[in-house]
């Protein structure tokens, strides 16, 4: 079976605590597993989570105990999303790589939200893509793939439809260097999915039905980032 690692942003997912938005989330999941891909699901904070680490600032407690709090956060997200997918998904949030290991043997659809303070949605799901051998990972994110510049700020931006490894570490590294910089994935999530050599694609979240346009009927529109070409729909 086919397996595919979607690392979903808090604020992707759950922008407000929307039952109607958890419910599309869950259909367009449940529609990939019907067409036979196992889905791990990699689950953010979101603003709900800045709000909770910046009152953990503003009370005293260190960066690491915050980050720890932040993590709580994802996990409650990530219970949400098995609750709206129902049978279909391992009842239990992974609370770590080798917990999503194992329910995987299950064939459900795994979610986990943190693992580690200080490490993002993304490298979580880098890291969880190598371990289960995943096809691909996937960032669902709020804008329609890897741009040349900042679209919102550049009207010349032009969208990149296939990038190296290396050529996004490059504008990783580029971008850490001006001021305000917004990547759609972080440095430590690039390295790791250069290492494991596991294609990384970028799709606009806003619409979950955009990742079922892709994997199912082809009809792609964002971002590939690998050394081999993958072709749409993947079943």
């Amino acid at each position: 079976m086919t397996r595919v690692v979607i690392s979903v942003g808090g604020s992707i997912l759950v922008p407000s605590l929307d039952a109607h938005r958890l419910k599309e989330w869950a259909e367009a999941l449940i529609n990939l597993t019907n067409a036979g891909i196992q889905i791990f699901a990699v689950v953010g904070g979101g603003g709900e989570a800045r709000r909770y680490i910046e009152a953990c600032r503003d009370i005293g407690l260190d960066e690491a105990s915050s980050d720890e709090i932040g993590i709580q956060v994802t996990r409650i997200n990530a219970a949400l999303l098995i609750g709206a997918l129902k049978e279909y998904a391992y009842p239990v949030v992974a609370e770590s790589y080798r917990e999503a290991k194992t329910a995987a043997v299950s064939g459900k659809i795994v979610v986990m939200g943190g693992v580690t303070p200080g490490q993002t949605t993304d490298a979580v799901a880098a890291v969880l893509a190598e371990e289960v051998g995943a096809s691909m990972m996937i960032n669902m994110t709020a804008i329609d793939g890897i741009y040349t510049a900042d679209p919102k700020k550049d009207a010349s931006a032009k969208r990149h439809d296939i990038l190296s490894p290396q050529g996004l570490i490059d504008m990783i590294m580029k971008e850490k260097m001006c001021a305000g910089s917004n990547m759609v994935i972080d440095l430590v999530a690039a390295k790791i999915t250069e290492r494991s050599g596991i294609p990384l694609v970028v799709i606009d979240g806003r619409d979950p039905a955009l990742i079922e346009k892709a994997l199912l009927k082809g009809e792609f529109a964002g971002t590939i980032v690998g050394d081999s070409l993958i072709r749409f729909p993947i079943v």
